[in-house]
């Protein structure tokens, strides 16, 4: 398959935050045990001291998860962090942001570009500038009413919702026409990964697994 393809049949894209290796590999083995196959480990533009960090789990993600799951890189703001995570491995580049820049250095790699969006502007330039797809973000206060609303016009462009999305409204954002949607700390909790409550990941992706269809 190809990295939209995974996209379109897993819909679910696990967003990871300052997460170490030892236990993004754990948690990497909760999620695909829920049925989660999409992995986006970020890049912190505040810390660029740990963006090697960064890089070496999305490296190991590669390595480690082939064929069971696809990591991306998100937060994806520089030329830099851009070929950092290129060269680890990263399947798809996610930003926060419209950069026409990283946009076309994304797709002249080869991977599939994911930028943020916000406005119908936004959501036409990124798609214009080669974008495959683009991340309504965040799209969690507007709810799916507003997604519908874009859409409408914009139907050709697919979207993901990001922002705000939970085991109670995904399947609405589903429902208005999302391929997909991206959940950070709802679903990667670092309390429960502190804890090395595992369980409790697997039984949440499964939930979002059911929702989503």
């Amino acid at each position: 398959m190809t990295t939209m393809d995974w996209i379109y049949e897993y819909k679910i894209i696990a967003i990871v935050r300052g997460l170490a290796l030892e236990p993004m590999q754990a948690l990497a083995e909760a999620l695909y045990r829920g049925e989660i196959h999409l992995m986006e480990v970020t890049f912190n533009q505040a810390k660029p001291e740990t963006w090697q960090d960064t890089a070496a789990c999305i490296r190991m993600l590669r390595e480690r998860f082939q064929n069971r799951i696809l990591p991306g890189a998100g937060t994806v703001m520089t030329l830099e962090q851009l070929s950092m995570a290129a060269d680890a491995g990263a399947q798809y580049i996610i930003s926060p942001n419209v950069d026409v820049e990283i946009i076309r250095e994304t797709r002249r790699r080869g991977l599939v570009s994911l930028p943020g969006t916000f406005t119908p502007s936004e959501i036409t330039l990124a798609y214009q500038a080669g974008a495959n797809a683009v991340k309504i973000f965040p799209v969690g206060n507007l709810g799916a009413a507003y997604v519908k609303g874009i859409r409408a016009p914009l139907s050709q462009i697919p979207m993901l919702a990001v922002g705000g999305v939970n085991e109670k409204n995904a399947a609405e954002f589903i429902a208005a026409g999302c391929l997909g949607i991206g959940v950070g700390s709802n679903l990667v909790n670092k309390d429960w990964i502190a804890a090395g409550e595992w369980d409790k990941i697997t039984a949440l992706a499964a939930e979002y697994r059911k929702v989503v269809g």
